[in-house]
This record gives structure tokens, sequence and C-alpha cells, in this order.
């Protein structure tokens, strides 16, 4: 399949936006998608990616909106950065201003994925070890309820399998 929007390149980027039932696709290649996107896909002109993270910046709960007129901005130590930055354009300067600013970004990430912890994927052929590690971990937790719950018996069952798994390893 060729980009729809230069018809030179294969298509390697395919986008689709669904709203109110009516779906929207287009079907680009990496330069015409990277042009794009800053435009927002034409789809809405007003909405990519860095202005949605913006977006959320300046409304989550608990925090103080970046109103640069009305206090005095801390600026990144690393590359002086404002922490404004992000509510205007959805972008920092360095990757030092996520540890200098992290704790306006935790409200944030927890807001649009539900948790502040990256937990990512594990691949199906690849991922055996990591797969037996993580899924330890969330009999552990289980463990943990089960026990503050007084649910001896399913607590004996979770140790049982957490033993078995660790044998695996």
């Amino acid at each position: 399949m060729l980009c729809e929007k230069c018809q030179e390149r294969p298509a390697t980027v395919h986008y689709t936006e669904i709203i109110n039932n009516k779906q929207k696709k287009m079907h680009l290649c990496e330069v015409c998608a990277g042009q794009l996107q800053a435009e927002g896909f034409n789809f809405m002109p007003q909405m990519n990616l860095h202005n949605f993270l913006a977006g959320f910046w300046n409304q989550v709960p608990g925090t103080q909106n970046f109103a640069p007129h009305t206090r005095k901005e801390a600026g990144c130590p690393a590359c002086g950065a404002p922490e404004s930055l992000l509510a205007k354009k959805g972008l920092f300067g360095c990757g030092d201003c996520y540890k200098h600013f992290g704790d306006r970004l935790e409200p944030l990430m927890r807001r649009i994925h539900g948790s502040s912890t990256h937990t990512g994927k594990v691949p199906e052929r690849a991922g055996g070890r990591a797969r037996l590690l993580r899924k330890i971990e969330t009999l552990r937790a289980r463990l943990q309820d089960a026990v503050n719950r007084e649910a001896f018996e399913e607590a004996a069952q979770l140790r049982d399998q957490i033993k078995e798994l660790e044998k695996q390893l």
C-alpha cells in the first residue's frame, strides 16, 4: 500500500480516528506522517500530541496550573527550560526536566494512564523469565491482600503458587 499523501513511499503509519461512530483512516509513509503529526493529521488541526498533553497538564486536579504571569517560574537546572513549556507546547527542554518536574508529572501520568508506574508488555516468544517474574510479583500482591483480609486459605494457595513459579525460575 502506498502513502495516501505522496503516493511514492510505502505506507508504514496507519492512523485511525473514530468520532461519534464515524471512522476516518489515513495510511502514510514515515516522512509524511512526521510532517502531518505537527499539524494534527488534518482531522482536527489543533489536536496533536503536544497540544493534547499540554491540555492535560493544565487540568490536573490538585496541582497549580502553569501561569507565568501570576508567579515566578522555576526553570530546569540543566537546560533552563521554564515549566510552562509543557503547558504551552507539550514539550520539555531536556531529559533532566522529567526529574526536575517529576512531582508535577506524576498526577498527570496517573490521570492519563491510570497509574504512574510503567509496566510495559513482555514479548510472547522472548519474555519467559520476565513473564514469570511479573506473575510472581502479582501473586505476592494478591497474597499480601489476602493476609490483610485474613483470608488464610486463599493466602496458602497463593503461597503455593508462588513457590511453584519460583521453582521454574
